[in-house]
């Protein structure tokens, strides 16, 4: 039997990019945040690093990627660009005891669920683990490590007075594959292929 560790593979999720305006929106909030909490108390996503994930993919095969970015193609020649949102803040799984603090993401018509939906199908051959049946948009602004109550009350009473701030909006035009390298210092990214939207 061959060693399916002999094989390279490429660390893949795939997202959609958001302005540096929008960005920089989220990172003032995520700086209020950051000083509600003791500075070891939760990993803060670097502001470059946020993106809207549709699909998390993990190991893919490098041979196997080809197909894979036909698949995105493929969804992406039918679909329009989107109008997209940010706004508000708030925790996974619930306030009571934050994993991930995030900025939601979402649009009018409701058509970004349904564009998930299309990419988690196209998708699933190639990742490691099933999808969630629950797409909620949002960008990850932190992953806690360890909070106190306290912090806890606190941030959950910030995220509940700035639940309509709005961080700006924007057209998506495009969908990327994005590979993600484990290093000592956090995950890199880097951009392996864009796809454009339907402009029509």
């Amino acid at each position: 039997m061959a060693d399916d560790n002999s094989t390279e593979k490429l660390r893949l999720f795939v997202a959609i990019p958001m302005p540096e305006t929008v960005r920089n929106e989220i990172t003032g909030v995520q700086q209020e945040l950051q000083r509600l909490v003791s500075r070891d108390a939760v990993r803060w996503t670097k502001p470059e690093q946020f993106h809207l994930t549709l699909r998390f993919l993990g190991d893919v095969p490098v041979e196997r990627v080809p197909a894979l970015q036909e698949a995105i193609h493929a969804v992406c020649a039918g679909e329009p660009a989107l109008s997209l949102r940010a706004q508000g803040v708030g925790f996974f799984p619930n306030a009571r005891s934050p994993r991930v603090i995030w900025a939601g993401v979402n649009d009018n018509a409701g058509r970004l669920v349904d564009l998930q939906k299309k990419i988690e199908a196209a998708v699933e051959p190639f990742a490691e683990k099933p999808g969630t049946d629950k797409f909620a948009g949002h960008v990850t602004i932190g992953r806690v490590k360890l909070l106190k109550r306290p912090e806890i009350e606190k941030l959950a009473a910030h995220a509940q007075a700035i639940k309509d701030r709005l961080f700006g909006e924007w057209m998506a035009t495009e969908i990327e594959i994005i590979q993600s390298r484990l290093t000592p210092v956090g995950a890199q990214h880097s951009l392996l292929v864009a796809f454009r939207l339907s402009e029509d």
